[in-house]
């Protein structure tokens, strides 16, 4: 509390002098919430830097954060799952369950949705819907120590997002993501555990403006552990364990960096065309670097390395450099179908039977 330690005759000495603070800028207060209240209540009431502290216990909410600088902080514990009934809002539709006759085709619902004003949305086309015009940025969003499970969308989901921190998670099976951020700036999630029971679509994704990071998470159990949509993201030191792919660099992305991360396994849930440790489709000047990729076995045809141009768009994979892997127990440790020369390999370490294709791309 301010001026806590003033005595009412020194508060009668300088009271000409004092301006009550304004709560609208930067109120800096703390509010707690315990089971059987709605922490959506304490966002709603929140001011830009305020922190909303949840208690240990279930939580049956969907959340919407449209104000800057709010820490929504979980103690351990702290349990969000979806409402009896699911409310529409910004985040509804962002993404679809499957087509049939593997799904129904429904839009989905995100657990958390953080979103600046006067973002519009594309129409749904595939995955997710785009960033189809740009507002005001919503600031400075924390969450963080929360356990988010079984939303039909997305556990959390950002939307024009700047500066957003999404840390120390455990994200159990979103729907369609895990985590999800689109058309934001410099977004970091970290330290994050991101599972699914029934091999869900995908961990972590960024289809960002500018500057996204995925540092230190770990992801199972999807069939794609992390998205990699926006150019120049960086997925460091994660780890991915029976997912059907680790990172997938989508076509058109430039300049994607792809560090230090291990990846490993193969999902005995994965159809029979999918298993590779790494994909990069159609895309261009990435850096794969220092990474493992292990156990990646699926009947001879699983591989480490997976490196191809997209039919589709005309997308050429190009000018991407792998460099420093070590490559463990994969049927085909690296695969680069797009029948050039201008993708470098560099002191990548192999020992599968049959290293790579073509001939050269290894050190044994």
């Amino acid at each position: 509390m301010r001026f806590q330690h003033i005595t009412a005759a020194a508060m009668l000495l300088v009271a000409p002098a004092i301006t009550a603070p304004s709560p609208e800028k930067n109120a800096d207060c703390e509010a707690t919430v315990k089971p059987g209240q709605r922490i959506q209540d304490a966002i709603n009431k929140a001011k830009r830097g305020d922190r909303i502290v949840v208690e240990a216990g279930e939580y049956h909410e969907q959340l919407t954060i449209t104000t800057n600088g709010i820490q929504l902080i979980g103690k351990p514990g702290a349990h969000l799952l979806p409402p009896s009934t699911l409310t529409p809002n910004f985040c509804t539709g962002l993404s679809r369950n499957l087509p049939p006759p593997r799904g129904d085709y429904a839009e989905t619902d995100a657990g958390i949705c953080i979103y600046g004003k006067g973002f519009e949305l594309a129409e749904y086309v595939r995955e997710h819907k785009k960033v189809n015009k740009t507002g005001d940025y919503i600031k400075d969003v924390v969450v963080t120590g929360f356990a988010v499970s079984n939303f039909t969308g997305e556990n959390i989901a950002v939307i024009g997002g700047k500066d957003t921190r999404i840390t120390k998670n455990k994200l159990t099976n979103g729907g369609q993501y895990g985590f999800l951020t689109v058309g934001s700036k410099d977004t970091l999630a970290a330290h994050n555990v991101v599972t699914s029971s029934s091999l869900n679509f995908i961990g972590l994704c960024m289809d960002d403006k500018a500057s996204p990071r995925f540092i230190d998470n770990d992801v199972s159990n999807y069939y794609i552990a992390f998205c990699t949509q926006t150019s120049g993201g960086e997925v460091k030191r994660n780890r991915a364990k029976d997912c059907c792919t680790g990172p997938f660099v989508d076509p058109g992305i430039t300049g994607a960096k792809i560090i230090d991360n291990t990846i490993s396994g193969r999902n005995a849930l994965c159809p029979d065309e999918a298993g590779a440790g790494i994909v990069v489709f159609g895309a261009t000047n990435t850096i794969v670097e220092g990474n493992t990729f292990a156990n990646v076995l699926n009947n001879r045809t699983g591989v480490g390395i997976f490196v191809s141009d997209d039919p589709v768009s005309g997308a050429k994979a190009q000018g991407n450099v792998f460099k420093k892997n070590t490559l463990r127990n994969n049927d085909l440790d690296i695969y680069d179908a797009t029948n050039r020369t201008d993708n470098v390999y560099r002191r990548n370490a192999c020992d599968s039977e049959l290293a790579s294709l073509p001939m050269g791309l290894c050190d044994m």
